[in-house]
C-alpha cells in the first residue's frame, strides 16, 4: 500500500458537527471566538487553546509552529515566547503574523491575520512567573533553536538553571515576551459533511468590523 492510498482511505468529516448560523453571529469577532472556544472546551476538544503561529523570515520564507493561546482581549490574541528565538527575531523584523485554530471534533477552524506587538514588560514578567517550573527552567536555559552538538550539554545547562531557580524563585528570563496579535481579519470556518462549508470573515473597518460570507 502506498502512502497516497493510505491517506485517501482515511475518513474526513465523518463525525457529528455543530451547525453555525452566520446571520446570528455577533458584530465583534472576539465575541464569536470566545463562544467557539467555550464550545470546544465543553465538547472535550484536546488542548483547544493550541494554535499554529505563522511568521516569515527576512527572505520571506514562512515559518509555523504550535503555541498556546495565553489570553484574548481588545489588544488581540496573546502568546508568549523568547524575543531571541527565531520567531521573536522574525516578528521584530516583520510583525505580520497569522494564527490558525483547528478543532477537529467540531469541524471548526479560526484564522487570524494581523500584526504582533510586544506587550508591557510587567505583563511578560507576570506571565513568566505563572508558568510551570519546567517551562521556566527551559526558558532560562535560553538558546532556543540553536544547534545542539551534545544532548549532555543540555542536561548540564538545565541542571545549572534549576540550581539558580532554587536560589532565586523570582528569577525571570529577560527575553521572555508576551505578544498580542491585533487582528486585521478573522475568519470562522464551519465544516459540513456534504462540503457545504460555512465561512464567515470579519475585517477591520473605519468603525468596528465588516462581515462577509465566502464561498467554501
Amino acid at each position: 500500500m502506498t502512502i497516497r492510498t493510505l491517506l485517501r482511505g482515511l475518513p474526513v468529516l465523518a463525525h457529528d458537527m455543530p451547525s453555525f448560523d452566520p446571520a446570528a453571529a455577533p458584530a465583534d469577532p472576539l465575541a464569536l471566538f470566545v463562544e467557539w472556544m467555550a464550545g470546544a472546551i465543553d465538547a472535550g476538544v484536546d488542548e483547544p487553546h493550541a494554535m499554529t503561529v505563522a511568521t516569515v523570515d527576512a527572505d520571506g520564507m514562512p515559518d509555523a509552529r504550535v503555541l498556546i493561546l495565553k489570553d484574548l482581549d481588545e489588544a488581540g490574541w496573546h502568546f508568549a515566547t523568547s524575543s531571541a528565538s527565531a520567531k521573536g527575531r522574525q516578528i521584530a523584523a516583520n510583525p505580520r503574523t497569522a494564527l490558525s485554530f483547528h478543532w477537529r471534533e467540531q469541524g471548526r477552524q479560526v484564522r487570524v491575520r494581523g500584526v504582533a506587538t510586544a506587550a508591557d514588560p510587567d505583563l511578560s514578567r507576570a506571565d513568566f512567573l505563572a508558568r510551570p517550573e519546567g517551562s521556566r527552567v527551559a526558558s532560562l536555559a535560553g538558546r532556543q533553536s540553536d544547534v545542539l552538538a551534545d544532548p549532555a550539554e543540555l542536561d548540564r545547562e538545565l541542571a545549572r538553571v534549576r540550581e539558580r531557580l532554587a536560589a532565586d524563585p523570582d528569577l525571570v528570563a529577560g527575553t521572555h515576551t508576551v505578544y498580542a496579535v491585533a487582528p486585521h481579519s478573522v475568519e470562522f470556518w464551519q465544516a459540513d459533511a456534504q462540503r457545504r462549508h460555512v465561512r464567515l470573515r470579519y475585517h477591520r473597518a473605519d468603525a468596528g468590523w465588516d462581515r462577509e460570507l465566502l464561498w467554501p
